[in-house]
């Protein structure tokens, strides 16, 4: 997982902000974050603007820490990134 994740204590969560070079950039990456949120049934908080979006992981209500797969999902937007980035 990226550094550029931040881990909050209160609501425990991590927050990210992506930030592309245009909309259609941003347009495409929110689609495939939606395909990824689908298939991992995690839904995170994402709140955008013309050229960047904010993601918020929160845990699990009931719980004080993030899961595995909170982590894991957190990872696989950095890969998407990443790839949208480098093709």
């Amino acid at each position: 997982m990226s550094q550029q994740w931040q881990e909050r204590a209160r609501p425990v969560r991590l927050e990210r902000r992506y930030e592309f070079e245009d909309y259609q950039q941003l347009r495409d990456f929110l689609d495939r974050a939606a395909d990824l949120s689908e298939k991992e049934g995690l839904y995170p908080d994402m709140g955008f603007g013309r050229d960047y979006v904010n993601i918020t992981i929160h845990a699990e209500e009931g719980t004080d820490q993030l899961a595995d797969s909170q982590r894991r999902f957190a990872e696989e937007l950095d890969r998407l990134n990443a790839d949208q980035t480098n093709a």
